[in-house]
């Protein structure tokens, strides 16, 4: 049950990259909530379902990460703009320059 609360909230808070180590922890309590399952033959549902969100919020929370840092490097000369307005100018100049 907690691998699958924690790979739902991770996955939903992946935006934000707070569902990163959720979900890392998700899998871990899934994977051992797997193995419980097949001992005890309860449970397998949810545990499949804590992998998956948790797998889930692992790799949206590795693309932000890399959409991110790649919006970062392709803007960086945008930093210090006089005004809001500049700055949208400055991003869009950058981002449609290639």
């Amino acid at each position: 049950m907690a691998a699958m609360v924690l790979g739902v909230i991770g996955w939903i808070t992946s935006i934000v990259f707070i569902g990163g180590p959720l979900g890392v922890i998700g899998l871990i309590l899934g994977v051992a909530a797997l193995r419980k399952s097949k001992r005890t033959g309860t449970g397998r549902g949810m545990a499949v379902t804590g992998l998956v969100t948790s797998s889930l919020a692992i790799v949206v929370s590795i693309l932000v990460a890399v959409f991110m840092t790649w919006y970062a490097n392709e803007t960086q000369e945008c930093y210090d703009p006089g005004s809001f307005r500049q700055y949208r100018q400055c991003v869009h100049d950058q981002l449609t320059a290639h």
